[in-house]
């Protein structure tokens, strides 16, 4: 521990995702030019969801899902606090946080899973799993936007930089 700061994301925690920002961006960037680079970046970033998911349950404290995904009444309060400008400051993930969380963790899962479905003799050349890949994908697209835009935001906000917290662990007390 540094002299005022708390470790807040654990290792595994920082690993994940920084590896699912890699290797979401590797599969977009080599969808049309790469077609085995680009299924092996979705391979692995099903298998990086798959860990999150049981990291959620048996992690450290902030890794889990019980400490940081809210109830539809506090999302609501926050959400409120939020819009009044009194939203307070979240040690962890803050409730808005947590749902993108699960969304993005939701949306990863879709696409990898479509996306693996369009190799299969079962779901090769159908135009619905295409489209639901390819949709999920912009709409992926889209959170990813709002999350690092709302990162920023709150950056400011709390006076606390929040990308930097998640490379080192690291946040003020």
């Amino acid at each position: 521990m540094t002299a005022g700061k708390v470790r807040v994301w654990d290792f595994p925690v920082r690993l994940f995702h920084w590896s699912l920002v890699t290797m979401f961006a590797t599969a977009y960037l080599t969808s049309d030019d790469a077609e085995a680079l680009h299924q092996w970046a979705g391979y692995i970033a099903l298998g990086l969801v798959a860990f999150r998911i049981v990291w959620g349950f048996i992690g450290t404290p902030h890794a889990r899902f019980a400490d940081f995904v809210p109830r539809p009444a506090r999302l609501a309060n926050y959400l409120g606090l939020l819009a009044r400008g009194r939203e307070p400051r979240h040690l962890g993930h803050n409730p808005a946080a947590a749902v993108m969380i699960v969304f993005l963790l939701a949306m990863v899962a879709v696409i990898g899973s479509t996306g693996w479905l369009m190799t299969t003799d079962w779901g090769w050349g159908n135009e619905t799993i295409e489209a639901l890949h390819a949709g999920a994908v912009k709409l992926t697209l889209a959170a990813i936007a709002f999350h690092v835009v709302a990162a920023v935001f709150e950056s400011m906000r709390h006076r606390e930089n929040l990308v930097l917290s998640m490379l080192t662990g690291y946040k003020r007390r």
